[in-house]
């Protein structure tokens, strides 16, 4: 291991040189490595590394992934809970669940049964969350609650890092983990963020990393449909940001990606607030539109004043960029998520 680059919450990045297939050859290689599960290392320590997303050649982080540290072990788990996430993996990490026997905020959040009404943004993909909180005012607590179908160590968004100061906390649920805290599913990750974290609106999206296989049925971002079911069932009121573009170079994600067509169209059995900004490119808004009727009449198309949102965008403390795109490069992606967030705003009157 040569040395560290830099380091973030729960995260910390390493350059490291490969075992050379010939002296001649010395190959040198980003990898991350998650302290509180594999230990810290230091510079000229051996690391065992996970080099498959190198081979695939993955977008998201491009890092092989320290697996361990063998000559600097870290320090046995101290967490009083007992749930396990990436559960019969090497690396299965103990949590405490917000809910179980012992837990702080236990006798808040194992009770309720209700969110009360709480807005809650759904997204498909982990970039639209800076976008999203750019239109919420600061004065405005915003949880955020990250799923497992993408990264499941919240570690490794640098971009939930930044925006730690805007957030009131991160929940993690399912198999994510390394939120402020964690939760066994998403009904209660939403309890925890408005009962716990005190949210008076909570975003809702995988981590980074998402999965999809270019079908209608295979991606991971089929979870949204989902989530808008917990929030009905929990009396709060769903908000879709649509994933749009006119940039994106697959026919399936222009217009309205068939994501969000498939996730609000069948797999959500309840209405939700399906949000379109004002100020989109005009052959965009009409294929939005157009989209837009092919879904269920029991969902609510909301037209939200686009004015101000760019600068607000412009304005985020973190780097926008989703599938490799800035938002001069796919400004009605980013627009759609700002826009969801300001009616979120709106629903809270």
């Amino acid at each position: 291991m040569l040395g560290e680059r830099r380091r973030w919450r729960g995260a910390i990045e390493y350059q490291v040189r490969l075992d050379a297939r010939s002296p001649d050859d010395p190959e040198t290689v980003r990898a991350l490595a998650y302290p509180d599960l594999v230990g810290t290392a230091q510079a000229g320590d051996r690391v065992l590394l996970n080099t498959n997303a190198l081979a695939l050649s993955l977008g998201t982080g491009g890092y092989a992934l320290v697996v361990a540290v063998p000559d600097r072990l870290p320090a046995d788990p101290t967490s009083p809970g007992h749930v396990v996430k990436a559960r019969y993996t090497p690396l299965q990490a103990i949590v405490q669940a917000v809910d179980e026997d012992g837990a702080p905020h236990r006798d808040a959040v194992a009770g309720a049964d209700d969110l009360g009404g709480m807005p809650v943004v759904l997204a498909d993909l982990h970039s639209a969350l800076p976008a999203v909180l750019a239109a919420i005012p600061a004065r405005i607590p915003v949880a955020y609650l990250m799923t497992d179908g993408g990264a499941l160590p919240a570690w490794f968004s640098r971009t939930l890092d930044g925006l730690s100061d805007r957030l009131c906390g991160t929940v993690t649920a399912g198999q994510a983990f390394g939120g402020d805290l964690e939760a066994a599913t998403v009904h209660a990750g939403l309890l925890a963020c408005r009962y716990a974290l005190g949210a008076a609106i909570t975003i809702v999206s995988q981590g980074p990393g998402n999965l999809g296989t270019g079908t209608r049925w295979g991606y991971s971002g089929v979870a949204v449909g989902e989530a808008v079911n917990a929030v009905a069932v929990l009396g709060g009121r769903p908000v879709g940001s649509l994933r749009i573009s006119d940039a994106d170079p697959r026919p399936r994600h222009r217009g309205l990606s068939h994501h969000s067509r498939t996730a609000y169209g069948r797999v959500a059995l309840a209405a939700a607030d399906l949000v379109v900004p004002t100020g989109l490119a005009p052959a965009l808004a009409e294929r939005v539109a157009a989209d837009l009727r092919e879904l269920p009449a029991r969902h609510r198309i909301v037209e939200v004043d686009g004015t101000g949102l760019l600068d607000a965008l412009r304005a985020s403390p973190v780097r926008l960029s989703t599938m490799g795109r800035d938002l001069d490069a796919d400004t009605g992606y980013f627009l759609a998520a700002a826009a969801a967030g300001r009616h979120a705003v709106d629903l809270l009157g």
